[in-house]
């Protein structure tokens, strides 16, 4: 007969933070990763050029933004982060959250080649 299987102790991890939602209007913004289509990358990104609360951005120029992670990073980003930072600002001044790529046509029109 086979002995009964014993479960060793292993050490308790803590429970994995949950996600924040993602908000539906500016006003409920409180977190950089709610904003609609940023995650924790670019929201780290954000903060590493100065952004801290997702209010800063109705005020921001997203071309800027865009600017100054390239020249902090010293890379060339990819156009789209341009496009989700168009999102971002364009959220937080009142408008509907919308996927990032629905700004490329916007971007292209406004900036030319990035």
């Amino acid at each position: 007969m086979a002995a009964p299987h014993t479960h060793s102790a292993s050490p308790l991890r803590p429970p994995r933070a949950l996600k924040p939602l993602k908000a539906r209007h500016a006003e409920e913004c409180e977190q950089l990763e709610q904003l609609p289509n940023i995650g924790p990358s670019l929201a780290g990104d954000l903060r590493l050029i100065g952004v801290r609360l997702p209010q800063e951005l109705a005020s921001a120029d997203a071309m800027g933004l865009y600017r100054a992670l390239c020249i902090h990073t010293g890379k060339r980003q990819d156009p789209c982060v341009l496009d989700t930072f168009i999102a971002a600002v364009e959220f937080m001044r009142g408008g509907e959250p919308r996927p990032w790529w629905t700004f490329t046509a916007l971007r292209k029109s406004r900036y030319g080649a990035v």
